[in-house]
């Protein structure tokens, strides 16, 4: 009974209401800027952008209120990793896609937008992501074996090759910015800077996570 009891409390709130709100908030205020700056119609981008940020606020509230008044999630980790992968596939597969009908769209005119590239960098940033990786890996083995020092070390390290990588990315962005080639530039720059752009923000939050 005690053990059905404490399986029915760790699964009560596998299924949560509240990304509802903040996801629908997140979709609303960046139509209510196309609202305003796009279509200049003032006072509906303002009832949509108040809609929004409600809509985040109170979704983020009640979401830590049933974090910490309930405990973690537990059941569906296996669904939520599957459907974080997928939405993945989704965000780069959309970037790729738009990248790749641009590229054919202007194909005449693509050679002349792509700057000259030093593939050294690209290179070392691969490395850096490569190793990351291993790193994180024997990070995990090693808190599963309780070894809690080596799991810190490797762990650690993971951290200072995600901050490399970003370091060593944002340098190159800055050099390729001063030299002409910007976010607007054309469309190739627009793609170059959206891709390794939402590629960088998951280095990031990775370090941060």
């Amino acid at each position: 009974m005690a053990q059905h009891e404490a399986h029915h409390h760790l699964g009560e709130h596998e299924t949560s209401f509240w990304p509802l709100p903040v996801g629908l908030g997140v979709l609303i205020v960046p139509i209510s800027l196309i609202t305003y700056f796009g279509w200049h119609m003032q006072m509906p981008s303002l009832v949509l952008g108040a809609v929004g940020v409600l809509l985040i606020i109170f979704g983020l509230i009640g979401w830590a209120n049933e974090v910490f008044s309930k405990g973690h999630e537990e059941g569906l980790g296996t669904l939520a990793i599957a459907m974080f992968i997928s939405t993945e596939v989704i965000i780069f597969g959309t970037m790729f896609a738009a990248f790749w009908a641009a590229r054919i769209g202007k194909s005449d005119v693509w050679k002349q937008w792509v700057p000259e590239i030093n593939f050294v960098i690209p290179a070392i940033l691969t490395l850096i992501l490569w190793a990351s990786s291993i790193s994180i890996l024997l990070s995990e083995k090693a808190i599963e074996r309780g070894n809690k020092q080596k799991s810190l070390l490797f762990l650690l390290i993971t951290i200072a090759l995600g901050i490399a990588f970003t370091v060593i990315h944002v340098q190159e962005w800055i050099h390729l910015w001063h030299s002409g080639f910007t976010l607007s530039v054309n469309m190739y720059g627009t793609g170059f800077y959206a891709l390794t752009g939402i590629h960088t923000s998951h280095v990031i939050v990775g370090i941060i996570s």
